[in-house]
């Protein structure tokens, strides 16, 4: 379950009877689009039904019956999410947006580049001062993911960028290869790994490209700064076994 804070109320109205069900903004959203595949109890706040869930009021079992032909709750309430309307305070409006700003400014850093730049990654702040130049605002309605492309529209004119992913080889020293190759292959996607004879680990890597620099950090951290990385352009270099 989800704390009554981060909770915004759905309600319903219906033959005379007002329901309101306590659910995670964006767990609604989904349900309403038929997109949610996870489990009811871990996006609510209570396993109830409500008149008046500021108050704590519960409907009538006939006025359930009547409408919903159950009294279970957990059969009721996406139904009151999917019929009915969401409800956010101007507060929760204003902490959602919030959240999802930082969200979508990590979103675009991991995935975009400079490509005047010989695509180096943007930091985050100099993603923050384009969105707000741009005079893109966010939906606090909505998913991120739903928003990031409309973001890159209007990011384009004020800024360089594009999405990109990268492919990087790592060499890390005997010393060092048992545990560094670990955290290296869980980076993104392990294209190709190999021990070489004296007990030195290369692995090839691919993930989004904003996060190149974290990964030259995490290698430089893991070896003592004994590892090498070498970014791969040509795909006929990468050969998965």
């Amino acid at each position: 379950m989800i704390s009554l804070e981060d909770a915004v109320t759905a309600r319903l109205e219906s033959h005379g009877a007002r329901f309101e069900v306590l659910v995670d903004p964006d767990a609604a959203l989904a349900i309403k689009r038929e997109e949610f595949d996870g489990e009811l109890e871990d996006v609510i706040a209570a396993e109830d039904v409500f008149e008046n869930a500021s108050r704590g009021d519960r409907p009538a079992e006939t006025d359930l019956e009547e409408v919903f032909g159950t009294t279970d709750p957990m059969e009721v309430i996406p139904e009151v999410i999917t019929r009915g309307e969401i409800q956010i305070t101007a507060d929760q409006r204003r902490e959602m947006q919030e959240q999802k700003r930082k969200q979508l400014i990590t979103t675009i850093t991991r995935n975009a580049v400079n490509p005047q730049m010989d695509d180096a990654p943007h930091p985050p702040e100099r993603i923050e001062r384009a969105l707000e130049e741009a005079g893109f605002r966010i939906d606090p309605m909505e998913p991120v993911s739903a928003q990031v492309d409309e973001a890159l529209e209007d990011l384009r004119p004020v800024l360089p960028i594009r999405f990109d992913e990268v492919t990087i080889a790592a060499q890390l020293p005997a010393e060092y290869a048992g545990s560094a190759q670990a955290k290296v292959r869980q980076y993104g996607e392990l294209e190709r790994e190999e021990w070489q004879a004296d007990g030195s680990w290369v692995g090839v890597v691919t993930f989004p490209a904003g996060l190149q620099n974290e990964f030259y950090e995490l290698v430089n951290e893991e070896t003592s700064g004994q590892g090498e990385t070498r970014i791969i352009k040509d795909e006929d270099d990468i050969k998965t076994r």
